[in-house]
């Protein structure tokens, strides 16, 4: 940029001349409006005086120059630096174009130390090299190519931009034109290793330093540490025994007591004193709670001040809306101007946004009371078993409940449409688009709920239908039920008439129910096997238990044989609808009372 070229050039211009021509050198000095200094910052003439602009041997300059000023303008940033032939004792550097663009350079690699110089004469040697780039600062090494070119290491990274002002120049070797002993000079930053290397050095180090500082700053800032707890004696024990029982020193004494037991402290000399101090500290948890139970107090109390305080204010809305509402009906909204009706209106939902934001809060304030109430009062209720017909009639009802409040809700927003279709007729145009995407919201709205009260229809529907279903089922099984008793009773009238009209001494094998012995042993084992079952087994779970016995058994033949003995074995019907279940039970011993 222009800023840096002028900063190169600043501070770069004071080189390679030597003492015995200090005309030239003083010359581009104050063309460059600059005091003629060498490189080490001493004066360069002795006799210089700078309120004058004039030097000894040197022929008088133009009063224009801007060298001539005590302090010296500076130069615009459009105004390219003017450089001028530098002569050397081996050598002379010729300027380049001025309105030539500045030479082209690479990126600065990070603590670039090292140049490239490049277009060196032929001829040239280290020894002329050293002579122009001396000047820079202080060379470490030159490492020089036999195609005409170096690089050459300085001391340090500002002697960089000093040696790049010196790129573009046209070097020629004494008062030689020979093609070998001319050139143009290009000098570029180049990228060394030992560059890079000083410069992570010098990066480990900042951050070494600043990693440092940090630290110390942590330290500064760091709270200080607790005093140490001092060792026990009955003194201390007494002065802590003390402190245990002020309030405002309890939590020092407590700490001091807990750091002593941990410490080990407790033995038998001194146990009685430790058991005194944590008395001490158990008595006071009474003090503790009796200043929570305070300060609960004094939440309460504050509590209904603002409830109190909140009441009012919603009052006072309630009167500010009441006031709106009245002056928006027609006998007093005529004769407002339109200005102060639309102002009205604002006021007016500003005022009903407040009020509904405040009587939520009250609301919400008297819910939370109400829920603990209702925890307090809540008792661990009994564990009952509801049947189905009570789980769906319950459901039916909450249907039912929640098909009347969105019939409700259904209402209200058709009313809220209404209202808001006579607003639309009276309000501006400058309303209508907020209105009519209240409209679209609204009926949104009404749409999601008619669709959610089909559903909710439906399924009410539904459970209706399940509900006459199972009472239908309940209708079957009671019928079913009493055919059983009925057909039980008369086979019981049957067995006692033809049990009068037999003679019991002459009853054969043949009209008894037991045909032979494996049927009596299986009556027997059925007796004694239902007769640990109290509440009756299935046919299946009897079989079951034969089988393990003899697997020849079948169910058909143990029902048939049950079936005959009607007055050793019962059956009974148990469950409900789908969960039917025949059940046999043992009744010998009714069936021998009825014999």
């Amino acid at each position: 940029s222009a800023d840096g070229a002028r900063n190169l050039s600043l501070d770069s211009i004071p080189m390679g001349l030597p003492m015995s021509d200090p005309a030239a050198w003083t010359t581009a000095m104050n063309n460059l409006g600059m005091a003629p200094m060498g490189m080490t910052g001493q004066p360069l003439l002795p006799d210089f005086d700078p309120a004058l602009g004039m030097m000894t041997g040197i022929p008088p300059i133009n009063p224009m120059m801007p060298g001539l000023g005590i302090v010296p303008p500076p130069i615009p940033p459009d105004m390219p630096a003017v450089k001028e032939i530098i002569h050397c004792k081996s050598c002379t550097l010729f300027p380049p174009n001025p309105h030539l663009p500045p030479p082209a350079t690479r990126e600065r690699p990070p603590g670039c130390k090292t140049v490239f110089v490049g277009g060196l004469p032929e001829n040239g040697t280290e020894q002329i090299i050293m002579e122009v780039f001396e000047q820079c600062g202080e060379v470490i090494a030159i490492r020089k190519s036999k195609k005409n070119f170096c690089h050459i290491r300085f001391a340090e990274e500002f002697m960089v931009d000093k040696a790049l002002y010196l790129s573009g120049y046209r070097i020629r070797l004494g008062s030689s034109t020979d093609k070998k002993d001319t050139g143009r000079l290009h000098v570029d930053f180049a990228q060394a290793r030992d560059d890079l290397y000083e410069w992570e050095c010098k990066q480990r180090m900042l951050a070494r330093e600043e990693r440092h500082r940090r630290r110390l700053e942590e330290e500064r800032f760091r709270p200080p540490s607790p005093p140490p707890v001092v060792h026990y004696s009955d003194h201390e024990c007494s002065v802590v025994a003390e402190k245990l029982k002020d309030d405002t020193k309890f939590l020092e004494a407590i700490q001091t007591l807990l750091t002593w037991i941990e410490r080990g402290e407790v033995n038998r000399r001194t146990a009685n004193n430790f058991y005194s101090m944590i008395q001490s500290a158990n008595s006071h948890i009474r003090r503790l709670v009796n200043e929570k139970a305070a300060h609960e107090k004094e939440m309460e109390e504050a509590k209904e001040k603002f409830k109190l305080a909140l009441s009012g204010i919603l009052v006072q809305f309630e009167q500010i809306v009441a006031v709106y509402h009245s002056a928006s009906k027609q006998k007093a909204w005529d004769h407002f101007t339109k200005a102060q009706r639309k102002n009205i209106s604002v006021w007016c939902k500003q005022a009903e946004e407040i009020r509904n934001i405040h009587n939520d809060e009250l609301m919400g304030i008297r819910r939370e009371e109400e829920m603990e109430m209702s925890d307090e009062e809540i008792e661990d209720p009994s564990e009952m078993k509801e049947t189905e017909e009570s789980a769906l009639v319950s459901q039916v009802e909450a249907l039912k409940e929640e098909n009347d409040s969105l019939r409700w809700q259904l209402d209200a927003y058709r009313n809220e449409v209404e209202l808001l279709k006579q607003e639309q007729g009276k309000a501006s145009r400058d309303e209508d688009t907020t209105k009519e995407q209240q409209m679209k919201l609204l009926q949104q709205a009404l749409q999601g709920m008619q669709k959610h009260l089909l559903k909710v229809q439906d399924e009410y529907k539904k459970r209706e239908a399940e509900l006459e279903k199972v009472r239908e089922e309940k209708l079957k099984i009671e019928t079913l039920l009493e055919n059983l008793k009925e057909q039980e009773s008369s086979t019981s009238r049957v067995c006692a008439c033809s049990q009068e009209k037999e003679c019991p001494v002459e009853k054969t094998l043949s009209n008894s129910p037991v045909k032979s012995e494996r049927e009596v042993l299986l009556v027997g084992i059925i007796s004694t096997f239902l007769h640990v079952h109290p509440f009756g087994a299935s046919i299946e779970y009897i079989c079951s238990y034969l089988q393990r016995l003899d697997s020849k058994i079948c169910t058909a033949e143990v029902e048939v044989l049950m079936t005959r003995l009607q007055n050793t074995f019962r059956q009974e019907l148990s469950g409900v609808g789908a969960s039917l279940e025949k059940r046999w039970k043992f009744c010998g011993f009714d069936g021998l009372k009825m014999t």
